[in-house]
């Protein structure tokens, strides 16, 4: 038996199993979820069949995959011992092991997050000469493609596009042209892969759907009259708007009345937008069912050393803007998010496992530092 979230993505897997409709619930939910981690879930299943363990062993591979990336994006950034020590970090990390064998997306999109951040990587790395122009292309293609990936598994990763075309658009000093066609190009393999999915999208509503139609109650549970930043989600049980509006019009209804509050209460939002800051940056788990004080002790005394060492990575790199738009950019943007939305440790652990680079970066010094010193003195 599982429940809540993790019940969606396997009911939504078995749909894809077994050839029916994408859809569960009555009435019918068939845009509820981006299909990346069901079809995840789905190919585990064709494998391994539809037993929650054995499903499980092969979730514990996303786990290993995603501290290979973060080896090959520490690597990448800075040096292979670095990206060994990160990696190594995240192998150990208790909170991201139980994560990875759960029925919920943030590991896969954790792998799916880093392979694009390290395919960013190499594109940055390709000159802007002439003799590169079809390295940059073709990284410049695979880039939209593992952009894409990301988001169809996490839908807030869309608002990284513009951010990345204009940086790329900005650094390009002198080569705008040269910068205009990889941005072009990128846009286009991200939209391209888009396309199966908003094509569905508009056969099933008859509307232009780009993403779900879960955002607007996912809107509204972060912003109504007794939110306070954890998920509460019996509203939409109490309100039963499914039974006399499409899912559409459920989805723009929950938008508005969400929009309309946080118009009307400002001061409340500014209260939640703090709540929900610190659900988010907040070292142990808030859900009730880990609030034993050894479990709050276990994690927090993993997670605050990570943290110090990254800021202190953070104060050792500071002038070299891609690292740190790379390894610290994801884990302030998914926190922007979230003071909109509502918070918790869960979705802060994908881009945890980007900082961990900067946590190496941090041990790598201090090593150093007293390895020299030790030198020195002998």
């Amino acid at each position: 038996m599982i429940e809540g979230d993790a019940d969606g993505y396997w009911r939504l897997a078995q749909t894809i199993v077994h050839g029916e409709e994408y859809s569960i619930y009555t009435p019918p939910r068939r845009v509820l979820r981006m299909p990346g981690f069901p079809l995840v879930l789905a190919g585990a299943m064709s494998v391994a069949g539809e037993d929650h363990f054995r499903v499980r062993l092969f979730l514990a591979l996303t786990g290993v995959a995603a501290c290979y990336l973060v080896y090959l994006l520490g690597k990448e950034l800075t040096n292979e011992t670095t990206g060994l020590i990160a990696a190594g970090l995240t192998a150990v990390s208790p909170v991201m092991a139980g994560f990875s064998v759960l029925f919920l997306s943030e590991t896969v999109f954790a792998v799916t997050m880093l392979f694009s951040l390290w395919v960013l990587v190499k594109l940055g790395n390709v000159n802007w000469g002439d003799h590169d122009r079809l390295q940059g292309c073709l990284w410049s293609a695979l880039a939209g493609v593992s952009l894409a990936a990301a988001f169809y598994v996490r839908p807030g990763w869309l608002l990284t596009l513009p951010i990345i075309v204009a940086l790329m658009i900005w650094r390009a000093k002198g080569q705008r042209a040269r910068a205009l066609e990889r941005a072009a190009i990128l846009i286009l393999g991200f939209t391209v892969m888009l396309v199966p999915w908003v094509y569905r999208n508009y056969q099933v509503t008859g509307h232009f759907v780009l993403t779900s139609l879960w955002s607007g109650p996912s809107l509204y549970d972060g912003l109504n009259p007794q939110a306070t930043g954890d998920s509460d989600m019996t509203f939409f049980d109490r309100d039963r708007v499914m039974l006399k509006m499409s899912e559409y019009e459920m989805n723009r209804y929950y938008t508005q009345q969400a929009v309309e509050y946080a118009r009307q209460h400002p001061g409340h939002v500014i209260q939640l937008m703090g709540a929900k800051l610190l659900r988010y940056w907040k070292p142990w788990p808030n859900a009730s069912q880990f609030r034993s004080w050894w479990m709050m002790a276990a994690v927090s005394a993993v997670f605050l050393p990570v943290l110090l060492l990254a800021v202190y990575g953070i104060w050792i790199s500071r002038q070299q803007g891609l690292l740190l738009l790379i390894t610290l950019g994801p884990i302030l943007y998914f926190s922007l998010i979230h003071m909109v939305f509502v918070s918790s440790l869960r979705y802060r652990l994908p881009a945890e496992y980007s900082l961990y680079i900067l946590s190496a970066i941090g041990v790598t010094a201090l090593v150093g530092d007293r390895f020299n010193k030790g030198k020195i003195k002998s």
